[in-house]
């Protein structure tokens, strides 16, 4: 399951968006820094009206969504690299999700209190970046001291060496590990390290409802520097976001439109996080159920079958494939087949957006 961080200052909005994302309340969302003492974890279903028209054609009796995995971390504090404000023990929680959601306040409002006093995007994401960079600046300096004596006669050892002392002086200009632009086989080397600065990230400009549709000055801030490092923004409303807790599931389209926008920040987080990580998604449908199942782009066929269970991808024989436009264009399976739309696929096909899939295999 994909698991996204949401890391932020304290009072940027972190906790009050991931109750409504979540649709929960275990986050204690409060006026002060360090509410959130222990990281909350939230499982969200990936919306995608696909599948309703999916399990109608099919007659499913169940509909499984692909789910993501929220994880709200403390508020990080200037020193947090050093252990203020519990700075270690939430970094260690961030080490372990594939993507981070960076929340940076860009919103006025008097009655919370901002720990630096005043609004200032770029401040604050230069706090969180410089903290993250120097606990990795730290883990590879200790990591260096102990490759370099074994680099002297082993090969593996001499290239690692090579990868940590080419991201030393970046991490020491507290710059992030991913702007060196590592290949798959350096990154390899040193991923046991769980780098913090390597993780792909996505700043979620949090704004008053307002400003949610078009942004501000402040949120062309943080679009010039994200794109200096090749990140993403999300343009959110945590206020919006609670707000749509309160309203029937059915006026919340509209609830929406009336401010500009055509979805909230839940899909709008999930979509930028897929595309950020190089995600996709396939679906199996039968009278059972039908579910979306989320792979790598490029995957081909068996390793897909795998994401299911391993021994799909082990006796893969083919895939009986049939594009999502396809099969709801013809109404069943039966009329796709009928049509020549289905296709058997062998080991070398690559999955597509949207394939819908069959697998045979042997046991």
């Amino acid at each position: 399951m994909l698991r996204a961080g949401i890391v932020g200052l304290p009072n940027v909005g972190k906790s009050t968006l991931f109750n409504a994302v979540v649709a929960n309340a275990k986050a204690q969302a409060a006026n002060f820094p360090f509410c959130t003492i222990e990281p909350n974890v939230g499982i969200v279903a990936v919306p995608d009206g696909r599948l309703q028209a999916l399990a109608e054609i099919s007659s499913s009796k169940e509909i499984l969504p692909a789910r993501v995995e929220f994880v709200d971390i403390a508020g990080l504090v200037k020193g947090a690299s050093q252990g203020e404000g519990l700075g270690n023990q939430f970094l260690a929680n961030i080490r372990e999700v594939d993507a981070i959601i960076h929340v940076v306040r860009c919103f006025e409002n008097d009655d919370i209190i901002h720990v630096a006093g005043s609004i200032g995007p770029l401040r604050d994401i230069e706090i969180i970046n410089l903290e993250l960079a120097l606990s990795d600046l730290s883990q590879i300096d200790k990591r260096i001291d102990r490759v370099r004596k074994q680099a002297r006669n082993n090969k593996e050892a001499q290239a690692e060496l090579e990868v940590l002392e080419k991201l030393q002086p970046v991490l020491d200009e507290g710059k992030a590990a991913r702007t060196v632009g590592l290949d798959e086989e350096e990154a390899l080397l040193i991923k046991p390290l769980g780098l913090l600065t390597l993780k792909p990230v996505i700043y979620a400009a949090n704004v008053s409802e307002d400003d949610l549709a078009e942004g501000n000055s402040w949120v062309d801030e943080v679009r010039t520097h994200a794109e200096a490092e090749a990140a993403q923004v999300v343009i959110v409303s945590a206020q919006v976001e609670a707000e749509l807790l309160e309203i029937p599931e059915a006026e919340r389209t509209d609830f929406l439109e009336t401010l500009g926008v055509s979805e909230g920040g839940l899909k709008s987080l999930i979509r930028a996080t897929y595309d950020l990580l190089g995600l996709q998604t396939y679906f199996t449908t039968g009278p059972e159920e039908t579910r979306a199942w989320t792979i790598k782009a490029g995957m081909v066929a068996p390793q897909a079958a795998g994401v299911i269970h391993t021994d799909f991808e082990r006796g893969f024989i083919r895939a009986e494939t049939v594009g999502y436009e396809d099969l709801v264009t013809s109404g069943s399976m039966s009329a796709a087949k009928e049509k020549g739309l289905v296709r058997s696929e062998g080991k070398e096909y690559v999955v597509k957006e949207g394939d819908v899939m069959l697998f045979r295999f042997n046991v």
